[in-house]
């Protein structure tokens, strides 16, 4: 399967890099502590806002939306998208 994953929050670079590290995420975090990328994908709608909803974008090759997943399950939610663009299934 052909993906890139990609996170972001309003964390800056070391907040980040220790999330990353606790969880261990093999994949890049952006850091959006201007809130642009949040407010542009409705993920906020203030630039003072302190948290950034979770919001799932699929964007094709072409650059195009082609899936929005607004409610996220944080524990399941990578493994049931993963499994529906055709890649491994989740563990039980």
């Amino acid at each position: 399967m052909n993906v890139q994953i990609l996170g972001a929050s309003f964390d800056t670079p070391k907040e980040n890099a220790d999330f990353a590290k606790k969880f261990d995420y093999n994949f890049p975090l952006l850091c959006d502590t201007t809130r642009s990328l949040g407010m542009a994908y409705g993920a906020c709608d203030d630039p003072k806002a302190q948290y950034a909803a979770r919001i799932t974008y699929v964007i094709g090759a072409d650059g195009k939306i082609e899936k929005v997943v607004d409610k996220v399950d944080a524990k399941s939610h990578p493994f049931t998208l993963l499994e529906e663009l055709g890649g491994a299934k989740a563990p039980k």
